[in-house]
């Protein structure tokens, strides 16, 4: 599908990260003065949410939501009418997953002229979030990135592979953005990495954690205070019983607030014998994900989900939220967590409808044979008199 995907990419030249996070601060300090100046001018908000992104996709700065809700909501109050608001209200709602409010976001700034190529661009993300029609999606994806060849869309045509379990064609796609990127900012390759670990560690049927490893390692050395990648590397290097390693990669990225980061850590304390600091550490991660929960529920479900479903001790909790996940995008994924969520909380009832409903959505794509669901049997069908 995707020809001479070069598998051996050259390293990216790149600003170095640690000066590149503290720009990103610096810039969005400045950004923000500039829209409560003249929030209505043209380009301000746009780099605000871009910004924002940035700043708790990498650095793990979870209020980032919170000032993106306020922005959209301060536009409509200025500017309810416009194409322009109700697009930036659309690319807020989706960033924290409330994705039925996207929609109908999206579909008023398409019916006031918001550009064709903008609203196309956010309906294919927010499809490809909720798991619709992957295989016509594909052929769009494939389609734009044959117009463009960026990086801004080899990546999600790699996220989708994956999604569909072509997992060689996802390595190439990630592969190429690499060799398409002409920017030096460390942010976006620093995430193809880790989307290259995400691949390799989470994504295929028998994980390969070695090659995951040196993909969320190079992540870090491109970005040293990127988070996610610091989480995923120690959740290996723990497992692999290097439990010092695991703490060193950690404690950097606690002062972020991303409640992960303190169960992980918990976790990695616990081993190393301090059960004082891992029951303070696992407290300090149920109160973050709750006061996520509170504010941004469908954002975060899937995360806290799998925190109850583990060090935090609470499989009703964790069943209740995968329930949330699964009713908000009913991906492959959320039915996976979904019904092991319900396996654990002892609702076998409930563990086969989701079963059920996960092999009518999603039994006849290729991506099912590569889950989960698919080795368990399906509920032997009840004896009925003649």
């Amino acid at each position: 599908m995707i020809a001479d995907a070069d598998l051996a990419t050259a390293p990216v030249q790149a600003t170095d990260g640690v000066i590149a996070a503290i720009n990103l601060r610096s810039t969005l300090a400045q950004s923000w003065n500039r829209f409560w100046q003249a929030p209505l001018r043209a380009g301000i908000a746009e780099g605000l949410i871009e910004q924002e992104q940035l700043i708790a996709q990498f650095l793990g700065d979870l209020d980032a939501c919170d000032r993106l809700e306020q922005l959209a909501g301060h536009l409509l109050r200025l500017d309810p009418d416009s194409a322009r608001t109700a697009l930036i209200e659309a690319q807020v709602a989706a960033s924290t997953h409330r994705f039925a409010h996207a929609r109908e976001c999206l579909a008023r700034a398409t019916e006031r002229g918001c550009p064709a190529l903008a609203s196309d661009r956010l309906a294919m993300s927010i499809d490809q979030a909720c798991g619709v029609l992957p295989e016509a999606l594909l052929e769009r994806r494939l389609r734009l990135v044959g117009q463009s060849g960026r990086l801004e869309d080899w990546v999600p045509l790699g996220s989708l592979l994956s999604d569909l379990g072509d997992f060689d064609e996802a390595e190439r796609a990630y592969c190429r953005a690499l060799g398409a990127y002409r920017d030096v900012s460390p942010f976006a390759v620093a995430w193809v990495c880790f989307l290259l670990g995400v691949l390799w560690g989470e994504r295929v049927p028998e994980p390969q954690l070695t090659r995951a490893a040196r993909w969320y390692a190079k992540a870090i050395e491109y970005l040293p205070g990127y988070v996610k990648a610091r989480v995923h590397l120690a959740e290996i290097r723990s497992a692999e019983g290097r439990g010092a390693r695991a703490r060193a990669l950690l404690l950097p990225a606690l002062a972020s607030g991303d409640p992960e980061v303190s169960w992980r850590l918990a976790d990695v304390e616990l081993a190393l014998g301090r059960p004082a600091e891992a029951q303070a550490l696992a407290e300090a991660a149920r109160s973050g994900f709750e006061r996520l929960l509170a504010r941004h529920p469908l954002a975060f479900a899937d995360h806290a989900a799998e925190f109850y479903a583990g060090s935090g001790g609470d499989a009703r909790r964790a069943f209740e939220l995968t329930g949330i996940d699964l009713a908000n995008r009913p991906t492959l994924r959320a039915f996976e967590r979904a019904h092991a969520a319900a396996i654990q909380a002892g609702e076998a009832p409930q563990a086969a409808s989701i079963l059920a409903a996960a092999r009518q959505r999603w039994g006849s794509t290729p991506a099912f044979r590569h889950s989960p669901l698919a080795a368990v049997p399906p509920p032997p069908e009840a004896d009925h008199a003649d």
